[in-house]
This record gives C-alpha cells, sequence and structure tokens, in this order.
C-alpha cells in the first residue's frame, strides 16, 4: 500500500542529501498519475513551511524535444513556491541544487480567476484570462537522473523537478506566440533557440491543458497565479560559473547568474 506520507518525507530528505534520483514508484505502490498527484501534493505541503505559499505552477514536457529526451509521451505538472520565484538578474549556485537544469520558457500570469463547470478549456477561451506573458527560466532539480529509466510517476511524485523560476517582466500585450523565436545564450553565445509552436503549438494549448487537469480535479487557476508553459528548447545543466539569457522577440529578455558555490 502506498505511504503518502512517508514518500513526501522521504522526497524532503533525498533533496537535502542532494541524492540521485531514482525510480521509486513501482517499489512503492504509486501506480497512476493520480498516486503520483496524490504524493507530490503531500510533498509539496512539507515544503510550504520552508519555502512559501504556492504562487502557480509549471508544466513540463511540453514540446516533443522534451518528451523524447525524457521518454515520457505527455505533459506533466508541478507547483511553484513563492520563495523559489524570482526576477531577472538573479544569481543562483549550482551547489544549491543536486544537479541544476535550466530550461527556457513562456510564462504566463492569470488576470482573472477560472469559472467551473463550463466546456474544455481551449488555447483560444483561455486566453481572455491571461494578463501577461514574459521570458522566464525554470530551474529543475534532477538530482543527476539517468533518463534511459526515468518513469513518469516517480517524476510527478518529485514535484515535476521543480527548483524554482526566474521571471523577466511581464507584458499586458504581445504577439502572437505561436510564430515567437526564444533564443538561448551563454556567456553572450547562442546556443540553441526554438519558437512558441514547439510548445504543444502554441504555449496557451498548454495552460489549456493545465486548466482543464486542474478542474477535473475540481480545483481552476486564479487570477495573479503565475504558469511557466514548457520549454522551447532542451535542458542545460550548467558545471561552472555562467550567464544565461534568454530572449522572447517581441516579448522581452530573461537573465540569470548561475555561480559554481553558494556565497
Amino acid at each position: 500500500m502506498m505511504d503518502r506520507g512517508g514518500l513526501a518525507a522521504r522526497l524532503i530528505g533525498d533533496h537535502d542529501r542532494k541524492e540521485k534520483f531514482r525510480p521509486f514508484a513501482a517499489a512503492n505502490g504509486i501506480t497512476s498519475l493520480d498516486d503520483a498527484y496524490d504524493v507530490q501534493e503531500h510533498y509539496v505541503s512539507l515544503l510550504k513551511p520552508r519555502c512559501g505559499a504556492a504562487v502557480g505552477y509549471k508544466i513540463g514536457l511540453t514540446s516533443q524535444r522534451m518528451q523524447v529526451m525524457c521518454g515520457i509521451d505527455q505533459p506533466i505538472a508541478g507547483v511553484v513556491l513563492a520563495d523559489r520565484l524570482h526576477h531577472s538578474g538573479a544569481r543562483v549556485a549550482i551547489a544549491d541544487y543536486g544537479r541544476m537544469g535550466l530550461e527556457f520558457e513562456i510564462a504566463v500570469r492569470m488576470g482573472s480567476d477560472l469559472p467551473s463547470g463550463g466546456p474544455a478549456w481551449t488555447p483560444e477561451s483561455i486566453a481572455a484570462h491571461v494578463a501577461g506573458v514574459c521570458a522566464a527560466f525554470e530551474i529543475i532539480d534532477d538530482r543527476a537522473a539517468d533518463y534511459a529509466e526515468l518513469d513518469v510517476l516517480s517524476l510527478v511524485a518529485d514535484n515535476s523537478w521543480n527548483g524554482g523560476v526566474v521571471l523577466s517582466e511581464f507584458r499586458s500585450s504581445w504577439p502572437a506566440l505561436d510564430a515567437v523565436s526564444g533564443v538561448v545564450s551563454r556567456n553572450g553565445s547562442e546556443l540553441d533557440r526554438g519558437h512558441g509552436r514547439d510548445v504543444l503549438g502554441h504555449p496557451f494549448a498548454s495552460l489549456a491543458w493545465l486548466a482543464n487537469a486542474l478542474a477535473a480535479k475540481g480545483q481552476s487557476l486564479r487570477a495573479g497565479e503565475i504558469v511557466m508553459t514548457g520549454s522551447l528548447v532542451t535542458t542545460r545543466f550548467p558545471t561552472e560559473g555562467e550567464t544565461y539569457r534568454f530572449e522572447l522577440a517581441g516579448v522581452g529578455a530573461v537573465e540569470l547568474d548561475v555561480t559554481a558555490a553558494a556565497a
């Protein structure tokens, strides 16, 4: 039988000790996504006293490149906590994570509560509830996982690996997000680029997926919440002090200073 509280406490300890991530779902009775999100909820409840209240969500594995990288064929979600929300120009230390990864995303800020009980959300219907968009990094902590043996249930239970977010200034108007190009640079040199359409065809498709998943559990997105819609390109894993920039054409740019050791 699955011990949700015990697994959540174990995850706290594993992260504190920066232990290597190993799949644990099958051995602990996690047999469905509902089980995995149940463990995630318990884990997040243990994180809140040290990391603050929930301020939004991350959506992961929304691009084909990321799904291929992780060997998983569907999006997943996690919770973003207040003390893990940073702004452009922030400095973070590699030493604070089991293994830090950076993802490069379009974030949205909700402008109104989503009403419940209506038809399924679509990219078009949810757009009216978005107050702003921005360029963002997601900081993940995969604790040096072996992606060849990764399973989605263990990943979801571990809050889908969210370790924080870094946001640029939100814009209240924006260009067509499916066509927007995003350029990733490290120390001033371009590393990679993608487009908004790489996220399920449109970042608001990712947002609609989350809204529908929450609705199925009797929950909904609320005004002011931040949602990370998924990485346009594959994860990067800094190993030394570096400066990263992610620029979304017509939206803005976000910067992050990565240091090797904590100050």
